[in-house]
């Protein structure tokens, strides 16, 4: 089974537009959006869901208010300002946990005197696995303020890999989350080839550097693709150069064109609404790392 990983030093460089026309020019594919804290795969690819599950992650402390003797304790001991003191309407002190603020370390539950203070597992998002018009796809959403999505990302990539064994298919392709962080590194360890997708600016050379000392830590093939490379030739020039430094193959340049905003607009990779020059662009660099892969 071969894995391509998608992804980018910085959010916004096309990388789930070419994604999409990926996996429509692969046809036989599972699909997996690992950019679980900003999802949007699934904006172009419309994918019915068809199984959905909780991701739990770390735990919350919950004080059952009945039983509270407002000794105040858990307020004592709580280094992160999670409890908060609040008078009940017999004025009796009562004390509760803001979800929030608490970082599930267990302190408050340790030293409660009562026993009055639950420790269950905290609801952290949701995984789903869907059914799209160019195959399987596993995606996520990790909900507000939650944490731990690089153990999100694995359970996707899992799950998918899982899918493809179910299916016999031979290649997953997974839309990666920006930047050099846990998600990423969750997204891309074991990948077959990662295909960085950098843009023609100052930052563009910064991020893309970023994002190659990574895969090159991690002893990952990595492959870079120039997104608008002609409204700044000069600086695309300057990033292939950097990519060969680090080794990395330059597999494609793709311009910029009107035809990927109005592929957007109608929900369609861009490879599927007509024939047109960054199509075209976009089928090089997919044969480029096919071959790579082989």
């Amino acid at each position: 089974m071969k894995e391509i990983v998608v992804i980018s030093g910085k959010g916004g460089t096309g990388k789930t537009s070419i994604v999409a026309s990926f996996a429509a020019l692969a046809k036989n594919a599972v699909l997996a959006d690992c950019d679980v804290d900003a999802a949007d795969l699934h904006l172009v690819l419309s994918p019915k869901i068809q199984r959905r599950s909780e991701f739990k992650s770390g735990r919350e402390a919950i004080i059952r208010s009945a039983d509270c003797v407002g000794c105040g304790a858990c307020l004592e001991h709580c280094r992160f300002d999670a409890v908060k003191k609040v008078s009940t309407r017999d004025g009796k002190i009562s004390f509760s946990i803001e979800p929030f603020s608490c970082e599930g370390c267990g302190v408050c539950v340790e030293f409660c005197p009562a026993k009055a203070i639950d420790f269950p597992e905290r609801i952290c998002g949701e995984w789903f696995v869907s059914e799209t018009r160019f195959g399987p796809m596993v995606h996520a959403r990790l909900a507000i303020a939650a944490e731990n999505s690089g153990k999100l990302v694995t359970i996707v990539r899992q799950e998918a890999k899982n899918i493809a064994t179910e299916k016999g298919l031979e290649l997953v392709i997974v839309d990666g989350p920006p930047g050099i962080g846990c998600p990423v590194i969750a997204s891309i360890a074991g990948a077959s080839i990662v295909l960085v997708v950098t843009e023609p600016t100052l930052s563009g050379v910064h991020d893309l550097e970023r994002v190659l000392m990574l895969t090159r830590h991690f002893g990952i093939a990595a492959a870079v693709c120039v997104n608008k490379w002609d409204l700044n030739p000069q600086m695309t020039e300057q990033i292939e150069q950097k990519a060969l430094r680090y080794n990395s193959e330059v597999i494609g340049r793709i311009r910029y064109d009107h035809a990927i905003t109005a592929a957007q607009i109608k929900a369609k990779a861009v490879v599927e609404n007509g024939d047109n020059p960054v199509a075209e662009d976009i089928r090089k660099g997919w044969n480029e790392l096919c071959r790579k892969i082989k």
